[in-house]
């Protein structure tokens, strides 16, 4: 299934864009993170530089640039960067993760000297018991991921384990101002909408999605895209579910060996196939004692290597060396 790719006209008459690109009315990750850097680190030490987030609109002449990626290096915004001259206007490029650092290096020739990886953080999810009468199962990002895997699958288990296992969608391009693009996966919403195995929510704040994972078992993520790194399964993660999902991109690292992986495949009915197998297998196996154990192990680490207030003092120690003129790296 493909993206219905919108004009930048449509595009500005339903949201319009802030100076650095992204758009005023986004609750996607890059904003997410954004919010939480901007509450976290000291403001008089944040209001020395410009930070960048991946779309280069506007550079100041009388502040330190910080480029701060969370895209693709194929993505056209940022191609630039294979430029020297254009990657002198920044005192530091931020990664979200090492997988995308490589693959700048690799792709765009950005030198690791002229780079640093700051990985994305959460507020950790506090842990609530949960059921044990059904198994909740939940996707929580945009539909383009892989939704279109998850839907046919849930279909058949739904077949195999009628009641006792119940899917809760909340997907939807309105995180980012873009409900236009939701039209090729409408009969996907239709029918997680009207299943009875199945609750579609749309689009809903993060502080809903965080109750919701509260309450769920499995993160179920067929991923086909190319994640930088992946927020959702942090928050997943933190909230004690098990993430089912392919080992593409960043997500081995950011799952850091904990996700129930399998496989990548570009074929389409083949990964739906692993996907289907291995989730029913979490299915059957996620209330055991070991899988239980195993998913307290995991939120204390992700609690621990992916908080806001570890990144803050990161992003601290960053702000502060590059306003001294120390080299970070």
């Amino acid at each position: 299934m493909s993206l219905n790719i919108i004009d930048n006209k449509e595009v500005e008459s339903a949201s319009k864009m802030n100076n650095d690109g992204t758009w005023n009315k986004a609750q996607g990750g890059t904003e997410l993170m954004n919010n939480a850097l901007v509450e976290r680190v000291d403001k008089s030490l944040l209001e020395q530089f410009n930070i960048i987030k991946s779309r280069v609109r506007e550079v100041s002449t009388d502040k330190t640039n910080i480029l701060w990626l969370h895209d693709l290096w194929a993505d056209p915004e940022a191609q630039h960067l294979k430029d020297p001259e254009s990657r002198k206007r920044f005192g530091k490029l931020v990664f979200v993760s090492n997988w995308q650092l490589q693959t700048y290096n690799m792709g765009l020739g950005v030198p690791y000297a002229e780079s640093i990886v700051l990985k994305n953080a959460i507020d950790p999810i506090p842990f609530k018991k949960k059921s044990t009468d059904q198994i909740k199962v939940i996707y929580h990002t945009t539909p383009h991921r892989g939704l279109q895997l998850l839907i046919p699958v849930m279909q058949k288990l739904s077949e195999m384990y009628k009641d006792k296992v119940h899917l809760d969608v909340y997907s939807s391009f309105k995180a980012y101002g873009w409900e236009e693009r939701d039209e090729p996966y409408k009969d996907l919403f239709k029918t997680a909408e009207e299943h009875p195995n199945m609750t579609y929510h749309g689009f809903q704040p993060n502080d809903v999605v965080r109750s919701a994972l509260q309450e769920a078992h499995i993160y179920a993520y067929p991923s086909i895209w190319q994640e930088t790194s992946c927020i959702s399964a942090i928050e997943a993660m933190s909230a004690r579910c098990e993430v089912v999902c392919p080992n593409l991109a960043a997500l081995p690292e950011t799952t850091g060996n904990f996700a129930t992986m399998y496989q990548f495949s570009e074929d389409m009915q083949y990964h739906a196939n692993i996907f289907a197998n291995v989730l029913r297998h979490t299915i059957d196996n996620v209330l055991n004692e070991d899988s239980q154990k195993k998913l307290m192990f995991q939120k204390n680490w992700v609690d621990n290597f992916y908080n806001w207030d570890l990144r803050a003092a990161e992003w601290t120690g960053l702000l502060n060396a590059l306003a001294k003129n120390v080299n970070v790296g």
